[in-house]
């Protein structure tokens, strides 16, 4: 087994406006830190609109590449629109796709980025344009690789987009623990769900995992797991309503690859969400995924 870590340039290079949400300086930091020390990083190449049209509506990929959105598709979606939006989208759903087949071939994939939950079928949300977990998924059961593929979502904002672009599907599964009085409003049925009170802790938190999990691999027999590994559970992110300390949510990444070691099942796996003004308190929580990582799989 051997890790490898898939990052692009582009991930932090787009010019957002004063004051924006999203943290998006923490991927270069991410970048340098593993750099610095010794992870084994690599750059994938972009994804083709053919794989993303696999998962997408057509027109609205287009729509999206050509710049030719309307105003509120893209006040949905949270970014002003550039052709450098969409190469960074481009680069990065490569990535998610890059680790996965890695994972397949190797153990274990990751990438810098990714994690775009709440894109759907024909519009962006939540500053997710293309689904990159389940277009991984897609195309990595197109290749023949896998027969069956299980989205483990442990963002505290649930994937809205991955659940009802997997409604009645049996070859991608979709597991979301999240808050319950998270955004998205409206929480199409992914194929486990659980909802969780706000205020929720490490044990709480950690014994409901175990017990998801569990049942996850007792219910459906997956060949790959995709782990979204949010930390905006933790108990100072700026948008999230859980309580997870940072012991909590690095306990969590390990249950996450202890699980896929003890089942024997390759895991590909990419950050999600975390916000913060102070995003420099994002890098150590971020970190830990690829901590536990490189402890387990070199």
């Amino acid at each position: 087994m051997s890790l490898r870590i898939f990052y692009h340039p582009l991930y932090s290079a787009l010019a957002l406006p004063a004051r924006h949400r999203f943290p998006l300086a923490k991927y270069q930091a991410l970048f340098e830190r593993l750099g610095s020390l010794g992870y084994p990083l690599a750059e994938a190449a972009p994804a083709t609109p053919e794989q993303i049209k696999r998962v997408h509506d057509a027109a609205y990929v287009e729509a999206a590449l050509a710049g030719t959105l309307d105003a509120g598709a893209i006040r949905q979606l949270g970014f002003p629109w550039s052709p450098l939006l969409m190469e960074r989208t481009l680069r990065s759903v490569g990535a998610t796709l890059a680790a996965s087949r890695h994972a397949l071939e190797q153990g274990c994939g990751l990438q810098i980025s990714g994690g775009y939950h709440h894109a759907h079928r024909d519009i962006g949300s939540g500053f997710c344009l293309f689904n990159d977990l389940v277009i991984a998924a897609q195309v990595c059961l197109d290749e023949g690789r896998c027969e069956q593929v299980l989205i483990v979502d442990l963002d505290v904002h649930q994937g809205d987009g991955s659940a009802a672009l997997c409604q009645g599907r049996r070859d991608i599964i979709t597991l979301s623990l999240h808050g319950e009085h998270n955004f998205p409003r409206h929480k199409p049925a992914s194929h486990m769900d659980f909802p969780l009170p706000s205020g929720m802790a490490d044990d709480a938190y950690l014994t409901t995992l175990a017990e998801a999990l569990n049942l996850a691999l007792r219910l459906y027999t997956p060949d790959l797991i995709l782990y979204q590994a949010g930390v905006d559970v933790h108990k100072d992110d700026e948008l999230g309503y859980l309580a997870l300390s940072d012991e909590g949510v690095r306990q969590r990444d390990a249950m996450v690859f202890d699980c896929a070691l003890r089942h024997g099942l390759p895991i590909a796996a990419v950050p999600g969400g975390g916000y913060r003004r102070d995003w420099q308190q994002l890098i150590p929580l971020h970190m830990s995924l690829f901590e536990e990582a490189k402890k387990r799989y070199g």
